[in-house]
């Protein structure tokens, strides 16, 4: 599938820029999508934006924000207003800054996007910069207007390219659990075998841990539809699971799972 560039611009640091797209990582393109129908018509159910107290519909032009302030009491704002505390859209990441490779917790990653070169003359110095990155292993953060937000972003080296991620904000992260008692200790038998119970599922990643199965089956269902026009059978409900009560000693779960694991085919393993 072809990717589709989605930003243009420039990559500088210092002095040095080259000129750069931006392609968004990931898709949701082969997501089955549905409409809203009416039952009687078949017909596509429309939204529009009406008037809470007359009722009567709105047009894009008589459409403003409001911030509440109170009681059907608002802040008017208009677009260009809004705009103009915003970062200026320039097209330039400009990297300013640089921090450790990791030290940048994972919850703070939002979007991924690849950064390439655009041109021949460009590629030089975006290597260039790359290298220097990955030699100093630290990535590079700077602000960009993307989505009509302006974003802090993260440009990290990765194989021959950079991988761009757009970071949450600084409200978006919530704090970590801190009621958890961390003074807990591990029994010594009990931890070696879950050790070992953790080497025995140890696998190499293979894209298909991350398959969809509910997406899968929508699409069979919609192509099995289609060939027949009937209603498809309900699905079976599974019987509900029965509590025994039981307190289930971790001890003995470790052990019926290692001796399930001792019964599977050993699969060979990779060289």
């Amino acid at each position: 599938m072809a990717r589709q560039t989605f930003w243009k611009g420039y990559l500088k640091l210092s002095l040095v820029t080259a000129s750069v797209s931006l392609t968004p990582a990931t898709t949701e393109s082969n997501k089955v999508r549905f409409h809203v129908l009416n039952r009687k018509t078949s017909n596509r159910v429309e939204s529009r934006y009406v008037d809470s107290v007359t009722h009567k519909a709105v047009s894009g032009k008589e459409q403003v924000k409001g911030y509440p302030k109170g009681e059907d009491d608002y802040v008017i704002l208009e677009d260009d207003e809004i705009e103009e505390v915003g970062l200026e859209s320039t097209r330039t990441i400009d990297v300013d800054t640089f921090v450790p490779r990791g030290s940048i917790d994972w919850i703070w990653y939002d979007k991924p996007h690849f950064l390439a070169p655009e041109d021949k003359v460009g590629t030089e110095a975006f290597c260039v910069i790359r290298e220097a990155m990955r030699a100093n292993n630290v990535v590079g953060i700077a602000r960009l207007v993307l989505y009509r937000r302006e974003r802090a972003v993260l440009l990290e080296p990765q194989g021959k390219g950079i991988i761009l991620w757009t970071l949450h904000y600084g409200n978006e992260v919530r704090e970590p659990v801190a009621h958890l008692d961390f003074d807990t200790k591990v029994d010594n038998q009990v931890l070696t075998m879950m050790k070992r119970l953790i080497k025995e599922e140890t696998k190499e990643w293979n894209v298909s841990m991350v398959q969809d199965p509910i997406q899968k089956r929508l699409k069979t269902m919609i192509r099995n539809k289609t060939k027949s026009l009937k209603q498809a059978a309900p699905a079976k409900k599974r019987p509900a699971v029965k509590s025994t009560g039981n307190v289930i000693n971790i001890m003995d779960a470790l052990k019926k799972s290692l001796a399930a694991e001792g019964e599977k085919p050993r699969s060979p393993r990779s060289p």
